[in-house]
């Protein structure tokens, strides 16, 4: 758990550095939360769930380390300074496989069922969080869900923001948090902001060597393999599944589209149930896709679009082409947006695509916190949160 400090000179945050969302560095005034704990069972679900506001200084505030719309949040006093707001890189958003997978031990860390592992991928030393209910029955075979942070995130920065601990423990399923190299993912974009892009990390031989350790050391059910992830996270999450769609169930990308310019080479080899959630007032990560926003002019690549995302995985997964449209209920009536939904269903192999589009919502975590002022990243929807993701991924197992 991080712990903020506010003092005369502005908030400071303890053990670790001011993140943003998308690898932004933000100090923010308002949208503190408390960080969960993985053995935190209030916590699900977390329908219409406010996050606190700050107000004046010398008070503690709790808050998740940072990464792409991670709460890593500090209480200011006065305006929040223009030189506390440097979004460097605003958005680092966030083959063949040959590995070699060797567990180097299990650190446990303070929180009931949350463990650190390490192993080797390729020539690299990888981490990731893990997070399981207590104890398993003998023969009981769990569901899996990956959450990927954001570009500069965290792995325990987007498992406080998510709150995914709290319904793997109610739920029972394992919740994986991996940690990219130089805190992001080669998500299949051109650019070289980051570091797993200038340096061509193979993050896909990552997922492979991380889904063999669970294979090799939890009961995990192989037809309940399930991705999230945000921004970069979920930009990453399209690119992952339609690469190893023989493994992996279902997908939720938030904020995050499909990469160009692996669009063109697009064609996964099995049907994948995808829930995309996009917000149609998102700064950075645009709905009608294009190059990635910044603040600085670097070059973070592109995306399709969200209409085109769809379109692209229903094709793939042979969906009935006429979808449904529904509003779901306004949970938040003050948030500022609305989500409807569309859906193509009859796919191969049960396969559906979905689609939330989160009118007024901006580059955010549905369910999430304010972790930024909307003037720079949008408003954050409270009428759909983690829960839905987990009811999308629990409706659509890969077939027997």
């Amino acid at each position: 758990m991080v712990v903020l400090a506010a003092g005369s000179f502005g908030a400071r945050q303890l053990g670790s550095r001011p993140i943003g969302p998308l690898g932004d560095e933000i100090l923010c005034r308002r949208g503190i939360t408390d960080a969960v704990r993985c053995d935190d069972r209030s916590r699900a679900p977390f329908r219409g769930a406010r996050s606190r506001q700050a107000s004046g200084v010398g008070t503690a505030l709790r808050a998740g380390e940072g990464g792409t719309g991670e709460p890593a949040l500090e209480s200011m006093s006065g305006n929040i300074r223009k030189r506390s707001i440097a979004i460097h890189g605003c958005l680092g958003l966030a083959s063949l496989i040959t590995f070699a997978c060797l567990a180097r031990g299990t650190q446990r860390l303070d929180q009931d069922g949350l463990t650190r592992e390490t192993l080797k991928s390729g020539n690299r030393e990888r981490e990731f969080l893990i997070c399981q209910p207590a104890s398993l029955p003998d023969g009981e075979e769990v569901p899996v869900v990956f959450v990927y942070h954001g570009g500069t995130g965290t792995a325990k920065g987007t498992m406080n923001l998510t709150r995914f601990n709290a319904l793997a423990l109610s739920e029972r399923f394992i919740a994986v948090y991996p940690q990219g190299i130089g805190n992001g993912w080669n998500d299949g974009r051109k650019t070289t902001v980051s570091e797993s892009h200038r340096d061509g990390v193979d993050d896909l031989a990552f997922f492979d060597a991380m889904l063999k350790w669970l294979r090799d050391h939890r009961p995990i059910d192989r037809r309940r393999i399930f991705v999230t992830g945000i921004s970069n996270g979920g930009i990453f999450a399209h690119y992952l599944a339609a690469q190893r769609s023989g493994q992996i169930a279902a997908i939720a990308p938030v904020v995050g589209g499909i990469a160009r310019p692996f669009d063109k080479v697009f064609q996964p080899a099995e049907p994948v149930s995808v829930l995309i959630v996009q917000g149609t007032d998102d700064p950075l990560v645009l709905y009608e896709g294009g190059a990635i926003g910044g603040w600085d002019g670097k070059d973070r690549g592109a995306i399709i679009s969200t209409d085109a995302a769809c379109r692209l995985w229903v094709t793939a997964n042979g969906c009935f082409e006429q979808s449904s449209v529904a509003p779901l209920p306004d949970r938040d009536p003050n948030d500022g947006c609305r989500v409807e939904a569309t859906k193509w269903s009859q796919g191969q192999a049960n396969s559906e695509v979905w689609l939330y589009r989160v009118q007024g919502g901006g580059h955010t975590w549905p369910g999430g916190i304010q972790y930024a002022p909307k003037r720079l990243i949008g408003r954050v929807t409270h009428d759909i949160d983690s829960d839905e993701i987990w009811r999308f991924f629990e409706s659509h197992p890969k077939p027997k």
